[in-house]
């Protein structure tokens, strides 16, 4: 009987069509149709504030109101699953991008998608990341049947919009002004120490990036960035994935003479 309570107290909490749930008195009314609802709106207002912490650029764009009224509309269609509150809003992307009053920031859902992204970064496993100087102990012959292992925290993110920038100038990383070169931006998201960073990459390493995560070798995932970007350049785009502490393993092929 009490589980069944319970579970119509936290039902009702975030769907306003229910009743108070018959089991709840109170001192002052047997059906204290007002402290639940003083209850079940600080419910609301709770889980909003925890989205606004988890996706600070986000509110700040929008603006505090704009982003409460969003927050809220999200909570009373999306409750949470779990008493842990740390991924709460992982589907938070879908439902901006979907969020009518918004549609005029078209960007709104990759910056989204970005602080997501950094949130899981920062909560990540933490993991030693490779030294920038194991490719050197590899030779030429063997480097197109490399496999990379990448940390817990890395990710990337594609969008059709300068979000890097964007983020950055939201985020007091660059002062706030006018974007005149409003092109498409990829981000690699990573936390080589305690730190969570976000780089701006090209086009062409985040083709080669994501076919590396998807275990392509080295050869396979070169392929497909050329195919995007015939003048990519292999050897400065692995110098730098080596010094982002993007890797935490490097798989070689079996040798031949083995």
């Amino acid at each position: 009987m009490m589980s069944i309570t319970q579970s119509r107290f936290a039902e009702a909490l975030l769907d306003r069509t229910r009743p108070v749930p018959a089991e709840v008195t109170s001192w002052t009314s047997s059906e204290p149709v007002r402290r639940y609802g003083v209850y079940r709106n600080n419910v609301a207002s709770g889980l909003a504030r925890a989205l606004a912490a988890r996706f600070p650029v986000t509110e700040k764009i929008v603006g505090e109101e704009f982003f409460t009224a969003m927050a809220r509309d999200f909570v009373l269609t999306h409750p949470p699953t779990s008493p842990v509150l740390l991924h709460y809003g992982a589907d938070f992307t879908g439902f901006v991008a979907d969020f009518v009053p918004a549609a005029s920031l078209p960007y709104l859902p990759d910056i989204v998608r970005l602080e997501d992204a950094q949130i899981r970064a920062y909560h990540a496993r933490d993991i030693a990341p490779i030294a920038p100087d194991v490719l050197m102990r590899i030779t030429s012959e063997r480097m197109s049947g490399l496999s990379f292992r990448f940390h817990p925290a890395a990710s990337i993110v594609r969008s059709a919009f300068p979000i890097v920038t964007i983020w950055s100038m939201n985020a007091g990383l660059l002062p706030l002004a006018p974007i005149e070169d409003w092109r498409a931006e990829d981000a690699l998201v990573t936390r080589p120490e305690l730190s969570v960073v976000t780089r701006q990459i090209s086009p062409g390493s985040a083709i080669l990036l994501l076919a590396l995560m998807r275990d392509a070798t080295l050869g396979e995932a070169f392929d497909e960035a050329l195919q995007a970007d015939p003048d990519f350049d292999l050897g400065r785009n692995l110098a730098e994935l080596m010094r982002s502490g993007a890797l935490v393993d490097i798989v070689a092929e079996p040798s031949l003479e083995a």
